[in-house]
């Protein structure tokens, strides 16, 4: 039976005790509320269903989430970016709310809000696709505290939630010329269409490792755990022991990716790639301003109209795109090209592919 006791002048606490399940106890701030929940827990019990919430009540999702970073983020190959965005989607107030209390309009209202932003907190809207992942996040969050830490919920408020659509497939492909400007303004020094001198990039191993993505349509990732202990020059192969769908793989190389890898000093850490990812980030967008601004200083003294897309919206993704196009070519077997760049699934390789219509019409005669 339940009973009921005042606490103060504004609660009431509901206490359940009953043979063969845990007592339980919650306060409220109207007897009529605690009777009412007194009535469900009672209804449970009896017909065998019930069970525990009390974990689900007193905590938040700010401390799961917590808890996700430190015991389970560390263990994904992206620890360190899911782990910051873990942190900032920790900053909302959301994180605050009990996770008992937690239901899929108050995840609704929170991709509505992202999506639009906030002009009076000049807060920008952020784009489909990094909401889909935070709500993707929040549901693996859910899912792991009700698989493993006690957190008893009936259903994850999360799988009841529309994500946002979004069409992020890139078939952004680097020209001959986009590729000459960004070669020299990579490289120790070099000139451009027009003669003028293009100061290079200070870190040395940018331009070799932008040569290689172009060649092996290997990721950004891969080139800088890239080892020489994993590479045979002899049998042009360079081996990755793990990659970004978690299996092992092995490269072969063109005559001019040996060529590149051959130029190349040993550092004493064994790296191809002796630097690191923010390092390679900083150089390439700098090159790609280099580049687009000696392209200009060109256009204009030859009088050539300027393409505003030269140079503009490039990734270093991008390179493994325009890599996977340019090996297509030489590879006419889709099974033999998916082994070079490691696509598991040929819908995702086909994301990659992207031939010119130019290209294909010669191949038309």
């Amino acid at each position: 039976m339940a009973t009921f006791r005042k606490r103060g002048e504004y609660q009431w606490e509901a206490q359940i005790r009953k043979k063969g399940f845990p007592a339980q106890s919650k306060t409220f701030n109207t007897k009529p509320e605690a009777e009412a929940w007194a009535a469900v827990i009672e209804s449970e019990m009896v017909r065998g269903v019930f069970v525990s919430r009390a974990e689900a009540e007193r905590t938040t999702l700010g401390q799961i989430i917590d808890r996700y970073i430190e015991e389970v983020a560390p263990t994904h190959r992206g620890e360190a970016s899911e782990a910051l965005r873990l942190k900032a989607m920790c900053r909302h107030p959301l994180a605050s709310m009990f996770l008992a209390t937690l239901t899929s309009t108050d995840f609704a209202k929170y991709r509505d809000e992202r999506l639009k932003g906030n002009p009076e907190k000049k807060i920008k809207p952020a784009r489909p696709a990094t909401v889909h992942r935070e709500l993707g996040l929040f549901q693996q969050v859910i899912d792991q505290a009700r698989r493993e830490w006690g957190i008893t919920l009936s259903e994850n408020p999360l799988r009841l939630v529309t994500r946002p659509r979004f069409q992020n497939a890139r078939n952004r492909r680097i020209s001959t010329d986009e590729e000459k400007y960004l070669t020299a303004a990579l490289g120790s020094g070099g000139r451009g269409d027009g003669g003028k001198f293009v100061e290079g990039t200070r870190n040395p191993w940018v331009s070799p490792a932008v040569k290689l993505a172009l060649e092996t349509a290997m990721r950004q990732g891969e080139l800088l755990s890239l080892m020489w202990g994993n590479v045979d020059l002899e049998t042009a192969t360079a081996h990755l022991p793990m990659t970004k769908n978690g299996e092992a793989r092995t490269v072969p190389l063109s005559a001019r990716a040996v060529a590149i890898l051959r130029e190349l000093p040993r550092s004493i850490d064994g790296s191809v790639f002796p630097t690191t990812q923010n390092a390679l980030k900083i150089a390439w967008q700098r090159a790609l301003i280099r580049a687009r601004k000696d392209y200009e200083k060109d256009c204009k003294t030859t009088g050539k109209e300027l393409d505003p897309s030269f140079l503009r919206d490039l990734r270093f993704h991008d390179l493994r795109h325009e890599a996977t196009s340019r090996i297509a070519e030489k590879l006419s077997n889709i099974l033999e090209l998916a082994s070079v760049t490691g696509h598991k699934d040929l819908q995702m390789l086909k994301r990659y592919y992207h031939p010119r219509a130019k290209d294909l019409a010669k191949k038309l005669g």
